[in-house]
């Protein structure tokens, strides 16, 4: 497994070294009527995409860029080269925040939730999982409070007493019967192919990127994490300052409009749900 991850891993680095060629002169354009939004490609770009035209009655021209990893959107933003980006949630910005202290990012509003899945080949629940069972998670700090949570709520683990399961981390796992090994070393969009070749006995795939390698976030994974008070909601991230200008304002009320919601609603049947605004 170890080799196979090797090699998936440097895929992934030549990916993000080729996406990431452009250069800081490539700026967002600073004309009024136009909106420049890095975005990951499921759901987040389908989303802006339907709200193309809706913005596009408003004046505003909206220009999206997809992206295909988690870092180029908040470096296009920092270079000015997009206005604004749509894929992270508030706990992951914060990570970002804090590793990156030239960054003056915030957000300009919550859009949609993705509830995140634990998908696995051999086993229906996750009681069911062995002993020395080994779970695959995504390589970010910021997702494994999140993560084990699900797993403390299906009374595999307990949390030590006390921790904040935002801030949780695979070392506050103060119970653990069945001796789990939790693997937070693999990027995010490799998730599903680890999932689809059997790599672990459970794999954890952001919903975004289950749909995108044509997995169904809703009926494929055997534990689901709660949407109730749900601290994870996807939102448009932008320069400080720049929340309040006009074309951003109108931006995210357009995302939060009914008309989106149901879209959102019809579309992806429960793996992405609005946010209840």
């Amino acid at each position: 497994m170890k080799k196979w991850i090797t090699g998936l891993a440097a895929s992934s680095l030549l990916v993000l070294g080729l996406a990431g060629c452009g250069t800081s002169n490539d700026s967002a354009s600073s004309d009024n009527d136009k909106l420049v939004v890095s975005a990951s490609n499921v759901p987040h770009a389908e989303i802006l995409e339907e709200a193309k035209p809706i913005l596009k009655k408003k004046g505003i021209d909206l220009e999206i860029e997809v992206a295909q990893d988690y870092i180029i959107p908040n470096k296009a933003l920092a270079t000015k080269r997009v206005d604004a980006n749509y894929f992270q949630h508030v706990p992951y910005l914060n990570s970002v925040l804090k590793d990156n202290p030239s960054y003056k990012f915030v957000s300009a509003g919550a859009i949609h939730v993705e509830p995140i899945g634990i998908y696995s080949k051999k086993y229906k629940s996750l009681k069911d999982l062995p002993q020395g069972g080994t779970v695959v998670m995504r390589d970010a700090v910021s997702e494994q409070g999140r993560i084990l949570s699900i797993f403390e709520q299906q009374g595999v683990i307990k949390l030590k007493k006390g921790v904040d399961k935002v801030d949780a981390q695979i070392k506050d796992i103060v119970d653990n019967p069945k001796k789990l090994k939790f693997k937070a070393n693999v990027e995010a969009g490799l998730l599903p192919q680890v999932y689809k070749n059997d790599q672990g006995d459970a794999v954890v795939i952001n919903a975004n990127y289950a749909l995108d390698a044509g997995l169904d976030p809703v009926k494929d994974p055997i534990a689901v994490e709660s949407t109730k008070d749900n601290p994870y909601a996807n939102i448009i991230t932008v320069r400080k300052g720049d929340e309040n200008k006009k074309k951003i304002k109108e931006l995210v009320a357009v995302l939060q409009s009914k008309e989106i919601k149901d879209f959102i609603k019809e579309k992806y049947k429960g793996a992405v749900l609005p946010v209840s605004k």
